[in-house]
């Protein structure tokens, strides 16, 4: 059994020799092992998976070797990991077409591939329209996130007893969540409405 190390300066030191030995590899197989490992707790972008495989120390060339073998098998897929991401996003933790965009850009997502994804997004809006909310400039998909969120933490907007607090707490709320300006204005005048009432 070997001795696992105890300092800091140890494990940095074992961390870059684990490197050092993977940077020697030339086996795909070896680092298709580590991609499927990885690939193994969620789907991932492409770009993830990369930036993950150069950071256990593998060489470029076997990486890119590896990246183009699992996008030609379809365990890596941009546009299908991005469609999963948003549509995991307005399910679970409701977004605006700004986070949403942000967070699919630091997966590593092609700009093309979240503009379609989005875009495809905007047009669900129609079939999934709700008759209580209001219509304007703005997206109706994203204005029904909007409303999700506040549903999902109304119990908690509820416990603001002044209605100009619970507006810029549900306005604050959806800024922090990427949603425009206007979708917060007009979400958090009717929850200050509805609460007054």
């Amino acid at each position: 059994m070997v001795a696992r190390p105890r300092t800091a300066k140890e494990r940095i030191e074992a961390a870059e020799a684990r490197r050092e030995r993977r940077a020697a590899i030339t086996d795909p197989d070896v680092v298709m092992a580590a991609a499927a490992d990885f690939l193994a707790v969620r789907s991932r972008s492409v770009e993830e998976t990369r930036r993950r495989l150069m950071r256990l120390g593998y060489g470029n060339a076997i990486v890119d070797e590896v990246v183009t073998r699992l996008v030609a098998l379809g365990y890596l897929d941009d546009a299908a990991f991005a469609r999963a991401w948003v549509e995991s996003r307005d399910r679970a933790r409701p977004r605006g077409a700004v986070a949403l965009r942000r967070e699919l850009g630091r997966k590593g997502v092609p700009e093309d591939v979240v503009s379609e994804v989005l875009e495809a997004r905007a047009g669900t809006a129609g079939e999934a329209s709700s008759p209580d909310l209001h219509t304007s400039d703005a997206p109706d998909v994203d204005r029904q996130a909007a409303q999700r969120l506040v549903d999902k933490r109304a119990s908690s907007l509820a416990r603001e007893a002044d209605p100009r607090r619970r507006r810029q707490k549900v306005y604050a709320l959806l800024a922090r969540n990427g949603f425009s300006p206007d979708i917060c204005a007009e979400i958090a005048a009717g929850v200050a409405s509805d609460g007054d009432g």
